[in-house]
């Protein structure tokens, strides 16, 4: 996927993580969920990260550290102390391609994150108004391909993705009632033959 050169104080694109250092540290559920909402919600402060998160200030400073440590944050502009706010590096994770212990343990912890938050969508889809209840998607398909195949798929639902990526940074690009939504690109071999639900 290219690489986009972000607008001033906008985040990049993706930071690549291939350290086993930095992929255990990202796998704590408290700093993905802190990457998650500084990419939505950000810039903001251990206070503010405590409010939406539930857990202590002292507890999202310190794991606010140790995600700059990384280099998944940083320190935004003002504040000082515990009210200086902080920010995402990029837009997205990438682990890609790295083969080791502690990028499975990634992969399962965020497999772990999916499944919770679906589960809430799920759970709370009835508040929700119908024309949303009715365009949200929850279903899978099972198609026969080869490992290219699969490859450009991903190749190609990105590109349709990405057309609409100028509205992350640009709030004055979103229509009218444009809202988050998240979308998960799950795609593995089935190696049980188990049929779609």
């Amino acid at each position: 996927m290219p690489e986009l050169t972000p607008q001033a104080g906008t985040p990049k694109r993706s930071v690549h993580l291939a350290d086993p250092r930095a992929l255990r540290a990202y796998a704590h559920p408290t700093r993905m969920k802190l990457v998650g909402l500084l990419r939505v919600e950000g810039p903001f402060t251990a206070t503010r990260a405590a409010e939406l998160t539930g857990e202590s200030v002292a507890s999202c400073s310190y794991h606010l550290r140790m995600l700059a440590k990384y280099g998944l944050v940083e320190e935004a502009e003002g504040g000082q102390g515990r009210e200086k706010p902080w920010r995402a590096t990029a837009r997205y994770t990438d682990w890609q391609d790295v083969d080791s212990e502690a990028a499975e343990m990634l992969n399962t912890a965020v497999a772990e994150l999916y499944v919770e938050r679906m589960t809430h969508a799920a759970e709370t889809r009835q508040q929700l108004p119908r024309e949303w209840r009715e365009a949200e998607q929850f279903g899978d398909d099972i198609v026969y391909l080869t490992a290219a195949e699969l490859a450009e798929v991903g190749e190609r639902i990105s590109m349709l993705l990405e057309s609409y990526g100028e509205r992350f940074d640009d709030p004055s690009r979103r229509p009218e009632g444009a809202e988050p939504v998240t979308v998960l690109r799950v795609a593995f071999r089935n190696r049980r033959g188990e049929a779609a639900s």
